[in-house]
């Protein structure tokens, strides 16, 4: 069953080393991340399961132990997801790797943790039974789930502007804040796509393994410094 769940955006500038001179406009941004985190903790969770954006090398399941690296970004920092037991051949995708920093700034310990890399196209009907089959894996189950909104609300953005990204990301915001699991099984797949909202799939995700929990949220942040979309939020 899923008791707790922290909702985080997954910019590799979220790393202090990867953002160098421009972290501290992130600083916000990343301490709620943090919190957010603390909430998985405090839930005791049997498993933690780190969902995340992924291009078709990443898909997939990533087992404890699974190290990712910052040096596409110019950075020479290596992460793992959980102690590195048996680490995995496969490199964690960089959504994973950014949640698997966040875990290692809180020292986690508290449960075993895995990865899964998940499709940005994989449609609603895939999520939904994807997320009840991870909430069903152990008594306790936490995620910690990644992924940003769109990329397009200022022509300075990745996507360019468009008119329609303000509401698309207000409405995530609001359905993550709330826990609102009909708002976020509703949101619009080809819109999210045209708008480059990289966390549609994996929040869908969310919404299957979260059915019947009767989890709250909790808005702890919600911006967008670079014309796209970063919302942080706790489930518990």
């Amino acid at each position: 069953m899923l008791v707790a769940a922290a909702i985080c955006p997954c910019p590799p500038l979220l790393v202090p080393e990867v953002a160098a001179g421009a972290a501290p406009e992130l600083d916000a941004l990343r301490a709620a991340s943090l919190d957010a985190v603390g909430v998985l903790a405090a839930a005791r969770p049997d498993r933690l399961l780190v969902l995340g954006p992924a291009e078709q090398a990443g898909r997939g399941p990533h087992p404890q132990g699974s190290t990712g690296s910052f040096r596409g970004f110019g950075v020479d920092l290596d992460v793992s997801l959980g102690a590195a037991e048996n680490p995995s051949e496969r490199e964690l995708p960089p959504s994973l790797s950014v949640g698997a920093w966040l875990l290692s700034r809180t020292d986690w310990a508290d449960a075993p943790v895995e990865g899964l890399g998940v499709g940005e196209p994989l449609t609603r009907e895939r999520c939904l039974p994807v997320g009840r089959e991870i909430a069903t894996s152990a008594p306790r189950v936490a995620l910690l789930v990644m992924g940003d909104g769109s990329a397009c609300r200022s022509v300075k953005a990745p996507g360019y502007f468009d008119e329609r990204a303000e509401a698309f990301d207000a409405e995530a915001a609001r359905a993550l804040g709330t826990a609102d699991i009909a708002a976020l099984t509703a949101l619009d797949e080809e819109l999210a796509l045209d708008l480059q909202a990289s966390g549609r799939a994996c929040w869908q995700v969310l919404a299957g393994a979260a059915q019947g929990a009767g989890l709250r949220g909790e808005l702890l942040r919600d911006e967008a410094p670079y014309g796209v979309g970063y919302f942080v939020a706790a489930w518990s």
